[in-house]
């Protein structure tokens, strides 16, 4: 086992995390592609997800599972674990009396009790669940991408809690023979049940029998790809992928963590992320405190709101959460205060952090605390259920982190970087009726093509990790054929617009030049953010790295446009389609006042 990462020493040190030692075995073949696997075994884990969760409320019945704020009430209402799970075994009673056996239940709902009762309901009575983000049946038009999935999938029933909000997709689309269960049927245009009916149902032996037949192989979910470039894709997950990737997770940084403690959490449970907390945290028998805000603007003062209520152990994001995060942190004392009483380790995920947000909430924490925190990557994807991969020791550097156990991490040469793939007992099997996608995905020893770019912190020693170099669909080509390194060139843009910009979208394919589109931070005023690009420029080597005009954007990123993702990160090619007179301006021969120019073509 090699020494921990060498840190400075002019800092004070980092709050005590017992995460998980560094012991990486690494293999090296002759063409140069390299093997990463950690040699701590993957621990015994239950793939049997409902009778993990069963355990967990016979256990303690009483504690609170869930809580969340109702509207008009003060403080949070709470669901303990007997409470959850006679609600889960009287839907799970219903759907094993009333729904198609073996045909997956669409489930489109927001972070609510119902989508956690539910999800576990489907799994308990032998049904695997494909959630969908609301936003898909809100987005209005002929609701093409909802009726994809309808179409895909199949589903035997479609549980849509918020009635009112999804009446006109409801409406509109096609569910074929499917059931569907909403909140007030009276709201809706077709035949529903009410959820309240399940609620009312009594469980029999039934559900017990169907519990204790599920399988590790067996199908418990569709996750759906993000999409950002066409349809999205339905990735199959078993229940050994869920229950192996909750088990490395809580090897890497688990104790810290305290899943069996208290999380509050914002991330989608339609997403990834979002559906290992939720899984994680109800099985490891926690207390779920469900956060209604998001890193969007007009959102993220309700997420403020809870963290000043809530001390946690353990806190997650993405980047632009962190990003504004931080700059409530420096101004609000009572905030970082509450935020870092009890606070052992904080995740990022979705995608890089960059180092000056990285230093600034360490700063942040030195001031409250006197310690650094453990600031960890969780790096995964859909296809993988979650993080396979993070930074479990101390270093002050962001990075992508090593494998967890069971994984295996294959690096292929790629220039002076290396292609990411991975193989384990988290990674999906594959994709609903894609054939020819399943070919691509994954190489000829099995691995997945996460289409990522990494490379080592140092080269000469493995152990302190890898960092995020790039992410292959963020490549373009300009007009003159050379290649643009979106990933990497946006995290340097970012770090050097910090804290001005809050994020930004480079611009664009097959043009002669590289323009910019960002959206500003208060602190971010156009002669300052002038003066830092022409800094940037400065130091760039090539055309294909240097920024010739920019323009500052007024309106956020819409979600509902698919702008933005449910977990706060910028899908830049809907944003370059839907802003096509921003880009036309941009490359005007003759720009408005409102460009800012950098450095003219010649």
């Amino acid at each position: 086992m090699a020494t921990a990462p060498v840190l400075d020493d002019a800092l004070p040190g980092f709050r005590e995390a017992r995460l998980m030692p560094v012991d990486l075995a690494v293999e090296r073949r002759d063409d140069g592609t390299i093997l990463l696997r950690s040699r701590v075994a993957i621990a015994d884990y239950d793939a049997n997800i409902p009778a993990d969760l069963a355990r967990s409320a016979a256990r303690q019945p009483d504690k609170p599972a869930l809580a969340w704020r109702e509207t008009g009430r003060e403080g949070w209402a709470t669901l303990n674990y007997a409470e959850l799970k006679a609600r889960i075994d009287a839907a799970a009673q219903w759907l094993i009396d009333h729904a198609p056996e073996g045909r997956p239940m669409l489930l489109i709902a927001d972070n609510t009790p119902a989508f956690a009762i539910a999800t576990f309901a489907a799994w308990a009575a032998g049904l695997p669940v494909c959630p969908v983000s609301t936003a898909y049946g809100a987005l209005g038009g002929d609701y093409g991408r909802l009726a994809h999935v309808v179409a895909k999938v199949k589903p035997g029933v479609v549980f849509a809690e918020n009635s009112a909000k999804l009446a006109p997709a409801l409406a509109a689309l096609d569910l074929g023979d499917a059931i569907l269960v909403t909140g007030d049927p009276a709201l809706v245009a077709k035949p529903a049940v009410a959820i309240d009916a399940l609620l009312a149902t009594t469980a029999t032996e039934a559900v017990t029998i169907a519990v204790e037949a599920i399988r590790a192989d067996d199908l418990a979910a569709y996750m759906l790809t993000s999409g950002s470039t066409g349809l999205p894709k339905m990735v199959a997950i078993t229940f050994d992928n869920l229950a192996a990737n909750s088990a490395q997770c809580r090897q890497m940084i688990g104790e810290a963590a305290g899943w069996h403690d208290v999380m509050l959490d914002w991330l989608p449970w339609h997403h990834a992320a979002g559906a290992f907390v939720l899984r994680t945290t109800l099985t490891e028998g926690g207390t779920l405190y469900i956060d209604d805000g998001k890193p969007m603007p007009g959102l993220f003062a309700e997420s403020l709101r809870n963290l000043r209520e809530i001390p946690v152990r353990f806190f997650n994001n993405v980047p632009l959460g962190y990003g504004m995060l931080v700059e409530a942190l420096e101004s609000d004392p009572d905030l970082r205060r509450t935020f870092f009483s009890q606070l052992k380790v904080m995740l990022y995920g979705g995608a890089g952090l960059s180092q000056p947000v990285y230093d600034r909430l360490q700063a942040a924490a030195i001031a409250e605390t006197g310690h650094r925190i453990m600031l960890t990557s969780g790096y995964g994807s859909t296809e993988t259920v979650s993080a396979f991969m993070a930074i479990h020791f101390e270093t002050d550097r962001v990075g992508i982190g090593l494998p967890a156990p069971g994984a295996v991490v294959k690096l292929v040469p790629s220039g002076d970087r290396y292609e990411v793939r991975a193989a384990g007992p988290n990674v999906t099997r594959g994709y609903l009726d894609e054939p020819a996608k399943n070919a691509e995905a994954f190489d000829e020893e099995g691995f997945y093509r996460t289409g990522d770019m990494a490379v080592f912190n140092d080269p000469a020693d493995p152990e302190k990790g890898l960092a995020f170099a790039g992410r292959a669909a963020e490549e373009f080509k300009l007009s003159s054929g050379a290649w643009v390194y979106g990933g990497s060139l946006r995290d340097g843009l970012l770090k050097a617009l910090t804290p001005m910009v809050r994020d930004l979208v480079l611009c664009d394919e097959n043009r002669e030049y590289l323009t910019l589109m960002l959206w500003r931070t208060p602190e971010g005023d156009r002669d300052r953010i002038t003066a830092a690009l022409k800094t940037f420029n400065a130091a760039q080597h090539g055309g294909s790295s240097r920024i010739r005009r920019a323009l500052l954007l007024d309106v956020p990123p819409d979600p509902n446009a698919h702008e933005m993702s449910d977990k706060g990160t910028i899908n830049r090619r809907a944003v370059i389609d839907r802003r096509k007179g921003d880009i036309d301006r941009l490359y005007a021969d003759i720009p408005d006042p409102d460009i800012i120019l950098l450095q003219e073509p010649s």
